[in-house]
């Protein structure tokens, strides 16, 4: 066979700018002539010098054009110096297992070929992002650096008669240039679970799970992949490990379309989960997006509970699983739109707490800093510093151990949690494709009014409920480990009892704005109540000040979660 190193001519494409998990498309932009190759060229030559004689990982999630995806990259990676390459078996790695192979083979990094959440098909979206050596997403530095390298591309180097099947595990060696090429197509779920064999107590979860410490009777689970990534990892790990029955696990075949499905765990589309946790027998139910660093944890009945809820609850367990028994618990950290739930665990516990931008990029510099053990979004992500992503498996792990420790339903820890703690009331309202300019307006106007000195200290009311003002602010981070400052990350104005009202404007172009608003209403004895009645006074509060309806003329979200 020869392999010979060919250089093409090409142009940069406008828009390849690195979001904050990288860049995503329609698979017709991706499958545009030079498209993903001029993308993938710039990952790789923002890496510079370190580049020859290094090692990578790629994988995805098995949506549309992974495959075909991941079989161009083994051949532009070959061209660019690189040594050796780890491949999922099929192209397939779910976001965590590529984080965990970067960190346990100290590679350069991995590219991963997923759009998270976002729908699957020829017709719907694909990505790609780059994760650097800690196994965390790429930094601003480094994302800037490919945008930058993408508007000037002019070539980008390919091998011609490099043939390898990805389906099957082994290790294939090639010349390229008078260079040894390795590309190793690994078993894709083989690592991840023994991470998850270190991290966790597998002989008590066993036993938890089969019924064999619960008088033998089966823990009733429903475990939902969606038809994503996890699907394979699910059944190594409940079934084949956990000794789950076979009727705990649905949609574990990773399909391009994801069968249909929308790959995003949350009460809207993964209807089919909680109504069949809602009408059946269940302890636990569980949903992963379509990479599997995302989850939904809802309890008997489908009690649902919210991702700050889940954060908190696991901060104060932690030291129920083997991991942190080993490791000692850090800081504790959230997203800055993120229910401060958390905030209270950590406070109790004595550890520290950060705020952090929406990014998961932004709790890696801690966590390589000994700062910070656990972390999480409001959007449905949780994770610790055992890898650099937010884990999917990982967060339904954690509360299976703490089901197991506490002997307790989903529902009663969650109770028991509330009335130590009160309890962050948390819903977030998205209203979609708005028109810019007057979403520019109201967020300029709402900012200049909570900014004003004078706006500390002013009472609102609604609903018999009285809410003072501790702070009006346009949120800024500066990391504490790199003294980087990321600025104008969403206005937030913060009550004297701990409630927050936060607004961030995201997106632009033909199909407008969204405009996100995030209510944290905190009760500290009314814990029981009904979310929609306790976060009413609050939501009126926040349309008052914002003056949303007026400026967007909309009296509904879009969603609600």
């Amino acid at each position: 066979m020869t392999i010979t190193i060919k250089t093409v001519s090409t142009s940069p494409f406008e828009g390849q700018k690195p979001g904050t998990s990288g860049l995503r498309k329609k698979v017709k932009v991706f499958t545009e002539t030079n498209y993903t190759e001029n993308f993938v060229q710039c990952i790789l030559d923002a890496n510079g010098a370190s580049l020859a004689g290094s090692t990578l990982v790629v994988g995805g999630d098995g949506r549309y054009f992974c495959k075909e995806a991941c079989e161009l990259i083994i051949s532009i990676c070959a061209a660019n110096q690189v040594s050796r390459l780890l491949v999922g078996q099929n192209g397939i790695l779910s976001t965590p297992a590529v984080s965990s192979l970067i960190r346990r083979n100290k590679t350069l990094g991995g590219i991963v070929l997923t759009a998270s959440h976002n729908p699957g098909g020829p017709d719907n979206d694909f990505g790609i992002k780059f994760n650097c050596e800690n196994g965390g997403p790429a930094p601003d530095q480094f994302t800037n650096k490919i945008y930058e390298l993408s508007t000037k591309i002019s070539q980008y180097r390919i091998v011609e008669g490099l043939e390898i099947d990805i389906s099957k595990i082994g290790v294939n060696k090639f010349d390229v240039g008078g260079k040894e090429y390795t590309v190793e197509v690994i078993d894709s779920v083989a690592d991840y679970v023994l991470l998850m064999k270190e991290i966790f107590d597998f002989d008590k979860l066993k036993d938890f799970v089969s019924g064999k410490s619960r008088g033998g009777n089966p823990l009733k689970m429903r475990i939902d992949s969606l038809n994503g990534v996890t699907g394979p990892y699910v059944n190594e790990i409940f079934l084949n490990c956990l000794s789950a029955t076979k009727e705990s696990v649905v949609h574990t075949t990773p399909l391009p379309d994801f069968g249909g499905l929308h790959p995003d765990p949350n009460l809207t589309y993964a209807k089919d989960l909680v109504d069949a946790v809602r009408a059946g027998d269940y302890a636990i139910g569980a949903a992963f997006d379509g990479d599997g660093d995302r989850n939904m944890i809802i309890g008997h009945k489908a009690f649902f509970v919210t991702p700050s809820d889940s954060l908190a609850v696991i901060g104060h367990y932690l030291e129920c699983i083997p991991y942190f028994q080993k490791n000692g618990v850090t800081g504790l950290a959230r997203s800055m739109p993120t229910a401060s739930a958390v905030d209270l665990v950590a406070k109790s516990l004595g550890k520290e707490i950060f705020e952090v931008p929406t990014g998961w990029k932004y709790f890696g510099n801690l966590m390589d800093a000994g700062r910070l053990c656990l972390c999480g979004e409001e959007s449905f992500g949780t994770g610790s510093n055992h890898i650099r992503e937010k884990d999917g498996i990982w967060a339904v792990l954690a509360w299976l151990s703490i089901m197991q420790h506490t002997g307790k339903s989903i529902e009663d820890i969650c109770v028991e949690h509330w009335r130590k703690y009160g309890r962050n009331y948390f819903t977030r309202y998205d209203y979609e494709e708005c028109d810019l300019a007057p979403c520019n307006d109201m967020m300029s106007t709402l900012e200049k009014t909570i900014t004003d000195p004078g706006f500390v200290g002013k009472e609102f009311s609604a609903g018999g409920k009285k809410y003072t003002v501790k702070l009006g602010d346009n949120f800024s981070y500066n990391d504490p480990i790199d003294k980087s400052v990321s600025s104008k990350q969403g206005l937030r104005i913060t009550f004297t009892d701990g409630s927050r009202v936060v607004m961030r404007l995201s997106g632009t172009g033909s199909s407008g704005a969204t405009v996100r608003l995030y209510i944290d209403s905190y009760e500290k004895d009314n814990v029981l109540g009904q979310a929609s009645d306790m976060l009413k006074p609050l939501i009126d509060i926040a349309l008052e000040i914002s003056k949303l309806p007026t400026f967007t003329g909309r009296n509904a979200p879009t969603v609600i979660t």
